[in-house]
């Protein structure tokens, strides 16, 4: 087997129940040990408190695991230089037999093949500000134009070009559905501005929406933007000032590539006092709950 699936959720994806994928760099890249463990655990348990088997991902001494268990969390957040691996790092880890946390490209990959169709996540990789310069553009956007996996996220991180982000979404045929909301989620703060493709009502609508794609093989991804929720939304001009700050650093410090987020999202935490990173564990956890939500109308609409 390439990759090893939990018992647990071996069993469910047998029996038809749902599941949800959550990605690692959020434990090893996202906030420091233990915040890191307890939010990872916590998303776990909202999971299931709404129906669902939790599938955490990342890989160990080479091993991806899909499903890891609450020793394996421990461990991969109190390890340091555990990999940030991608889509093209993937083949490299397994053969080095190495520890790496999944990004949303990379978790999306290993969901596919264990059969698991929605992955929750905090806000998604896209085109970098400036990279009509600099070509720096999140291996996600790839993903999700061609992976059969539905994220569930807050919207693109607030970090990056959002309407560049959503331009290159509508080329590669990706829809971009809102939760309850007509404009795209910007991370921290609850609206971009910028509006998506359609408007969901309800869980089970994008439930039927997933369905219908999936039964019409078009293939590639579904991206839903589930916004902040209002009491921990940061005003977007706030944030923003913080992100242009923490920009400046990164180019004077010389910081690109797969660095440049990581940096980026502790940059702006510390300069917030830890109201970002407060923020960021928030979204998360409403995350899941929608997520799990979907992943569960969907199973129904699936018997």
């Amino acid at each position: 087997m390439l990759i090893k699936i939990s018992d647990e959720v071996k069993l469910a994806l047998k029996e038809g129940r749902p599941v949800v994928a959550l990605e690692s760099t959020i434990i090893s890249h996202g906030m420091p040990y233990p915040k890191n463990v307890e939010t990872a655990l916590e998303v776990e348990r909202i999971i299931r408190e709404n129906g669902c088997v939790p599938a955490t991902i990342g890989i160990i001494d080479g091993d991806p695991i899909v499903g890891m268990t609450p020793e394996e969390i421990e461990l991969f957040g109190k390890r340091s230089g555990i990999l940030k691996v991608s889509r093209r790092d993937l083949p490299i880890v397994m053969a080095k037999k190495m520890w790496g946390a999944t990004t949303v490209a990379s978790t999306m990959i290993l969901a596919n093949m264990a059969g698991i169709e929605v992955f929750v996540t905090g806000g998604i990789g896209g085109v970098h500000r400036g990279a009509q310069q600099t070509f720096d553009i999140s291996a996600d956007l790839q993903e999700l134009a061609h992976t059969n996996v539905t994220v569930v996220c807050a919207g693109a991180k607030a970090i990056l070009d959002l309407p560049l982000t959503l331009e290159y979404l509508e080329t590669f045929g990706v829809p971009v559905l809102g939760y309850k909301s007509s404009n795209l989620g910007a991370f921290y703060s609850k609206d971009s501005g910028l509006k998506v493709d359609y408007k969901m009502d309800s869980e089970r609508e994008i439930a039927e929406a997933i369905y219908y794609k999936r039964m019409m093989k078009l293939d590639g991804g579904i991206l839903i933007s589930n916004p902040i929720p209002d009491q921990y939304s940061m005003p977007s001009e706030v944030i923003n000032l913080y992100i242009e700050k923490a920009l400046k650093d990164a180019d004077e410090k010389g910081i690109k590539g797969k660095e440049i987020t990581p940096f980026l999202l502790k940059n702006i935490a510390d300069n917030t006092h830890g109201n970002s990173l407060e923020a960021n564990i928030k979204l998360v956890f409403n995350n899941a709950k929608i997520g799990a939500r979907i992943a569960k109308e969907l199973s129904n609409i699936s018997k």
